[in-house]
């Protein structure tokens, strides 16, 4: 800490700035008999598909794409819903971000069947006991309070 010269104290440094940088997320709520289709790798905590944007992508797009290269189904109709901002996270360098999610209701064709990074795929329904992530939880009960 410096020495304040006019009253002999000391001057706190100054707070260093952090950049935030967003993730641009698109996720898909695939409602089917069994349940909201949700999606794991092989730590077994199960999300919706979906994933990031590529550059110039829309989040739209993102979502179409994600959910056919995590599950093979082909999409019929895709409605926007909501946005959703996760919390702070690190990503392998340290670096801080945030996932900034718009979220779809989609009506797709086929049997979802894992592929690419995805190793599991379940159902999800109230009473259901499923490992979720964080911003899974919170999207479930925004759609199910909000849309249902």
């Amino acid at each position: 800490m410096q020495k304040n010269p006019e009253d002999g104290g000391s001057i706190p440094p100054k707070p260093i700035l952090k950049m935030i940088n967003a993730r641009r997320k698109g996720v898909a709520i695939v409602e089917t008999k069994k349940g909201i289709l949700l999606v794991a790798g092989t730590k077994k905590i199960f999300s919706l598909p979906g994933g990031g944007a590529e550059r110039f992508e829309s989040r739209k797009k993102a979502a179409i794409r994600e959910l056919c290269e995590e599950t093979g189904l082909k999409i019929k109709k895709i409605k926007y819903l909501f946005s959703h901002v996760g919390k702070r996270l690190h990503n392998y360098n340290g670096r801080l971000f945030i996932n900034s999610i718009k979220i779809f209701l989609v009506e797709s064709d086929g049997v979802p069947k894992p592929k690419s990074e995805i190793k599991y795929i379940s159902f999800w329904k109230k009473g259901v006991k499923l490992k979720l992530s964080d911003s899974t939880k919170i999207i479930l009960e925004k759609y199910l309070t909000d849309y249902k």
